[in-house]
């Protein structure tokens, strides 16, 4: 059983983003970078996979050099190889991202490393395109459920679980297949220091895709504002007892 997972490098979830002075970027000096949520819990998937059925698995990512640093990551959480398609840190769009995932995986079902399943967060904490998974999986003519908190291997087929307003959706389907799996599938482990220490010694294979140019043209990011807080005052002292307790009331807990 061979398993792939796709992952991206974004900034920490929960961070406050800053915008550069041409309102073209997010400003990166200070803020830390991880693997997406949803894909942390693909690596996570990944290696429970293998450890039931045995096999092998592998991390792919489209990024900047720095993206090595997740990669290593990844190896740490007992994923056995990285491959990494070296970006200058631009953004990608989806379909450019596509062409050059599929190229890799092209390549590796070349070389005999033809992945059974393929794993993606259900979309990146950045984007939020929710496109990739599904345009690699039409490029390569494989069924493909997105969407899952819960995946089961058995008997050449993957039993994939969708949640929904009244219970859980069930999908079987016929491996190869391509899947994207939503934070909380799982609960994802922390790996040990000496797990890390191994990870930094071992090999990362590169590439460097050329660049699509792009089909969409970016004007500019905003940051949307939040709610805001506002504050009322209500009185001073006894005399606005009254006032809170209206205020209660309107609330239905008086």
């Amino acid at each position: 059983m061979r398993v792939l997972v796709c992952v991206k490098r974004v900034p920490i979830t929960g961070g406050k983003i800053v915008l550069t002075a041409n309102e073209r970027a997010i400003e990166t000096r200070h803020l830390g970078f991880t693997v997406s949520p949803h894909e942390e819990c693909g690596l996570e998937e990944a290696v429970r996979i293998v450890e039931a059925h045995g096999g092998g698995t592998t991390v792919l990512t489209l990024g900047p050099p720095e993206a090595e640093e997740q990669l290593r990551d990844a190896l740490a959480l007992g994923i056995d190889r990285a491959v990494h398609l070296v970006t200058d840190g631009s953004d990608w769009d989806p379909e450019a991202t596509t062409a050059a995932l599929v190229a890799a995986i092209e390549s590796d079902r070349a070389a005999g490393e033809d992945p059974d399943l393929i794993v993606f967060g259900s979309e990146s904490a950045d984007n939020g395109n929710y496109q990739v998974g599904i345009r690699v999986a039409h490029a390569l003519g494989r069924p493909c459920v997105t969407g899952l908190k819960g995946l089961t291997v058995q008997d050449g087929h993957v039993r994939c679980e969708q949640e929904v307003g009244s219970g859980r959706d069930v999908y079987v389907v016929p491996l190869p297949a391509v899947v994207t799996v939503k934070e909380g599938i799982n609960l994802p482990r922390y790996p040990s220091v000496p797990a890390k220490l191994r990870a930094r010694r071992k090999p990362i294979e590169r590439a460097e895709p050329a660049a699509r140019a792009p089909r969409l043209e970016m004007v500019r990011l905003a940051v949307p504002s939040g709610p805001g807080r506002q504050a009322e005052l209500l009185g001073e002292g006894p005399a606005a007892a009254s006032a809170v307790v209206d205020v209660l009331r309107r609330l239905g807990v008086a």
